[in-house]
Parts: C-alpha cells; sequence; structure tokens
C-alpha cells in the first residue's frame, strides 16, 4: 500500500554492500535522512518483477536530506576511503570504499517542508519517472512521488517535470534508456525532446559518445532504440542513418523489410550475441556499431532491376564514407572508428567466396581488416545474418572462424621487411614500397611462410 507521500514497505528491495552500509552508517551518525536513488532502484524493482533475485548495487548513489556542509561530509567520509567532491550546480562527494564508489548528493532542508514534500522535490529535479523512485534503506520504503513505479509496469518513458529541459542531452539519454529497457517514450516526452533539440547543438561531443558508448555497450533493445530516435527528433543528427528509412531490400533476403529496419535488428543481434558469449565491452561497441552502420551504402546503391529485383551492387564500399560520418558525429573516438570502418568495407567478402575460405583468402581479410581483427568482421557478418525477419543466428562467418584459427598469423607488418630491403641493396623510394606490398601480397599467398622463404623470394624477384 503506497501512501499519499509515494511511499510503500519494500523490504529487501536494495541489498546492501559493505560499502553502501558504511556510507549509510555515516549519513545517519551526521544526523542525515540517506535514500537509495538512481537506476540502483529502477534495476531492482525490473529484477523484482521479472522474479530475479536481488544483487548489490554497483555504483550507489545516494541522496543526503539534512544540513550538511560537502567539507564536513568529506571529512567524515574520509575514514572510509578516498573522497572526492565534483559537480557544478549540486556538489557531489564521492567516495570509494574497497573498490566500490558510492556517491552523495546533499539536499538541503528547507523550512516548512515535509519528508513528503522535500521527497517530491528533490525527485523532480531528474530526467524520468524511473528514475525518480528511491529507496529508503533506514526504513525499507520504497519512495515514488512521481508515479515511477506505475510507468515501470506499463514500460513507458516519462519526464518528470519542467526540469527536463535543464539538460537538452536528455533527449538522446531516452533514446539509450529505450535502448536498454525496450521501453516506449510517451509522447509529451518525445515532444518535449524535439523541443529541446536546438539547444542541443552546443553540447560537447564527448557528452553525446557518452551516450551512444553506454548504447553500444549495455543496450540489447536496438529496434525500440531507432523508434525513439525518431520519436525525439534526434535522428536528425545523423542523416545518413536515417537515409537508409523506406530504402527497400530484396525480400527473398529480406523478410523484415526496409534497410531501417534490419539495421535495427542487426544491431540487436550483434548485442544479444555480445550478452550471450560475455564479449568485452570495447569488442561489443565495435560489432554492434558495425552492426548498425552496416548497410548505410544502401541509400545511395540500391536500385530495382528490370526483372522487379532489389539490387544494392557496390554498397559495402559506398557505406564507408557515410558510416564515417555517421561515427564522427557520434564523437567515436579514432580507436573506435578504425575497428568499424573495414567492418563494413568488408563486411560481403564472404559472400564473394563460395564454400569454405582458403587460408590466403583468409590472409587477404585479415590484412584489409587490420587494424579491425577477423572477429570483429565475424560479429557483424553473423549480426547481418541474424538480422532478418524469423532468422536465428546462422553462424555466416564460422568457416572463416575456422580457417583463421588454422592460419598462422604474421607477426607486425610481414616476414618481409625494410631491413631485408636495405640488405639487399634497395633504397627507400617508389619501387621499395613496391617491393614491399608485392611481398605482402606473396605471403597472404602462401608464397612463403617463414623469414628463410621471405629472403629467397626477394632473391628471386630481384634476379
Amino acid at each position: 500500500m503506497t501512501d499519499a507521500g509515494g511511499r510503500r514497505a519494500a523490504p529487501g528491495l536494495v541489498v546492501p554492500t559493505r560499502a553502501s552500509s558504511a556510507v549509510v552508517g555515516v549519513l545517519t551518525d551526521l544526523g542525515l535522512r540517506p535514500l537509495v536513488v538512481g537506476g540502483t532502484v529502477r534495476d531492482a524493482l525490473l529484477a523484482e518483477r521479472r522474479g530475479l533475485p536481488p544483487e548489490p548495487p554497483r555504483d550507489l548513489d545516494l541522496e543526503a536530506h539534512g544540513d550538511v556542509s560537502t567539507e564536513v561530509l568529506g571529512a567524515a567520509l574520509a575514514p572510509l576511503g578516498p573522497v572526492a567532491v565534483r559537480g557544478a550546480a549540486f556538489l557531489v562527494v564521492s567516495v570509494v570504499v574497497d573498490g566500490e564508489e558510492v556517491e552523495v548528493s546533499v539536499e538541503p532542508l528547507v523550512p516548512g517542508r515535509s519528508v513528503a514534500e522535500a521527497d517530491r522535490a528533490a525527485a523532480a529535479r531528474r530526467d524520468l519517472t524511473v528514475g525518480a523512485i528511491a529507496w529508503d534503506p533506514v526504513s525499507h520504503e520504497l519512495v515514488d512521488p512521481h508515479g515511477g513505479e506505475a510507468d515501470l509496469a506499463r514500460g513507458v518513458l516519462r519526464h518528470v517535470s519542467e526540469h527536463f529541459g535543464d539538460d537538452p542531452l536528455r533527449g538522446l539519454r531516452v533514446v539509450q534508456l529505450a535502448g536498454r529497457l525496450g521501453f516506449a517514450v510517451a509522447a509529451e516526452t518525445a515532444a518535449l525532446c524535439r523541443e529541446l533539440l536546438p539547444a542541443a547543438a552546443d553540447l560537447p561531443v564527448e557528452r553525446i559518445w557518452a551516450e551512444w558508448r553506454k548504447l553500444a555497450r549495455r543496450a540489447v533493445h536496438w529496434p525500440e532504440a531507432l523508434v525513439a530516435l525518431e520519436q525525439t527528433g534526434w535522428l536528425a543528427r545523423w542523416p545518413d542513418l536515417a537515409a537508409v528509412r523506406d530504402v527497400p531490400q530484396d525480400p527473398a533476403w529480406h523478410p523484415e523489410g526496409d534497410v531501417w529496419t534490419h539495421l535495427g535488428l542487426a544491431a540487436r543481434a550483434a548485442a544479444t550475441a555480445a550478452e550471450q558469449e560475455g564479449t568485452a565491452p570495447a569488442d561489443r561497441e565495435v560489432a554492434v556499431l558495425g552492426a548498425l552502420l552496416h548497410d548505410l551504402g544502401k541509400a545511395t546503391h540500391t536500385q530495382l532491376g528490370d526483372d522487379g529485383r532489389v539490387r544494392s551492387l557496390g554498397h559495402a564500399e559506398a557505406g564507408v564514407d557515410p558510416a564515417r560520418r555517421t561515427l564522427a558525429a557520434m564523437g567515436a573516438p579514432r580507436a573506435v572508428v578504425e575497428r568499424v570502418l573495414p567492418v563494413v568495407r568488408e563486411h560481403m567478402t564472404h559472400v564473394s567466396v563460395p564454400g569454405r575460405p582458403s587460408g590466403p583468402a583468409v590472409r587477404r581479410l585479415r590484412r584489409r581488416l587490420a587494424p579491425a581483427g577477423l572477429d570483429d568482421w565475424a560479429r557483424v557478418v553473423d549480426a547481418d545474418a541474424a538480422g532478418r525477419a524469423g532468422a536465428s543466428r546462422q553462424g555466416a562467418a564460422d568457416a572463416w572462424r575456422e580457417v583463421s584459427a588454422a592460419t598462422p598469423r604474421t607477426p607486425g607488418r610481414g616476414l618481409l621487411t625494410g631491413r631485408h630491403l636495405i640488405d639487399a641493396g634497395l633504397t627507400p623510394g617508389p619501387v621499395f614500397r613496391e617491393t614491399l606490398r608485392a611481398a605482402a601480397a606473396a605471403e597472404d599467398d602462401e608464397a612463403y611462410v617463414d623469414e628463410a622463404g621471405a629472403v629467397r623470394w626477394l632473391a628471386a624477384r630481384l634476379g
């Protein structure tokens, strides 16, 4: 039973850790009223609804209601571990206890304001109702003054108050949470996001990338994320991605529909596979973004033939530039861009090699993919195959993985190096560069398999 202040009993909802218990103890000793806030409570409620056992939270956020300076609070927390103070409008004191970070924001008391009014005012500054739910670690009560639990049950992302507009980035955060939770965006919230979009033009690209990175590393519900991207108006920031809406595909190969639909399903397949296989976050990021962007070239390279068939010849190579522009607008760092673009360019390679690939074919692909790896490529190829209506993960790249595992990897840039050429009397220049290119191709074709063989090949070439 929820009371008028949005409180109800919720024993055991959040599992305390040693760090959180220690910090709560310090706060109560200072006469403060602590509340667990943020995604920890949301995720605990979702787990409860799904019948999952509660898990100890990571990187807990606390609100401390009462009168205390950050200096006094920091000094009181210092015996527990390293303390830092950060923030601009609202200062936050963080402490690391046994490797676990706990953040504490202070909510000053307002004379004449009741506990329920204080809870409601503090929660109103949060962005969405599902994130404006708190849990009292002393009374073990849920504190939900804005109906967030009901929105969780409905699967709806709805803004709490006019404070939502304090940060225009919240529109992209809505997209990020739609992708992670699989929720729909309330119509009024989507409309507000569109109104805020012009104010987002000057946001630092690092903040944009932070939301995309969470999407790439944590989201599975990519079709829902793309719907939210369009509804909030944020899709306008990535016109090359928007351009694939309504671009047709051959229904024999893509019964799911247009390219836009396929990309959402492919990204979902890549994320699902990454979760099932425990793929490292940085590798998952490349796989998901590669799957999301691999067919951007179809926007300009799709044609309806005289036979009525839809074809997109050359779309893989044509997709590199729009993928580069999209990643740049996302704020993706160079290390990510350099791994995604070769995968986009080569994602159709397996189609042009019927049957089981040869060792030389695998070597040539690995060389073209660098600095991406064949595993990066294979994850996207598999996601591409799985991203079709009713399709399961088909293992389209399995044969390439198997041959690659049995094919020796060339150390560094190749067995034949510039030092060998200089020892043979060549000097750096056009002939030097052409010889190294020819050597790389010969090595891929297994003309030699060790350094001695490479030297013999060079001697024969030079006559």
